[in-house]
């Protein structure tokens, strides 16, 4: 059975997620993507100065064989120049959400 991966990302703006997530699943690259629109707080360092900002993030279902695609579109359509995009295996899952998942993306 093909293997699944979640890919979550962060971005400053809620509606800008919520339209992004529509339009991967839309394509079929995802089958689901989970929103948390309470903030979460980042603390990073970037250009060498100390950031500390609100986010939202979302956590994607998809096949692990996509996420080279999910990871093109995030970085071509983000406004972040450098945005997070974490791939994460799942080790397991329940056989029919997994099912599901599958039959909800395009094979590559």
């Amino acid at each position: 059975m093909d293997e699944i991966c979640d890919v979550t990302i962060t971005a400053d703006s809620a509606d800008w997620l919520v339209d992004f997530v529509r339009r991967l699943v839309d394509d079929r690259l995802v089958a689901c993507g989970n929103i948390s629109v309470s903030p979460v707080r980042s603390i990073y360092r970037w250009e060498g100065e100390i950031e500390d900002a609100e986010e939202v993030a979302v956590v994607l279902h998809t096949r692990r064989s996509l996420v080279g695609r999910v990871i093109e579109r995030t970085e071509a359509e983000h406004p972040y120049d450098t945005p997070q995009v974490l791939a994460i295996p799942v080790v397991a899952a329940s056989v029919g959400y997994h099912q599901w998942v599958l039959d909800s993306t395009i094979e590559p």
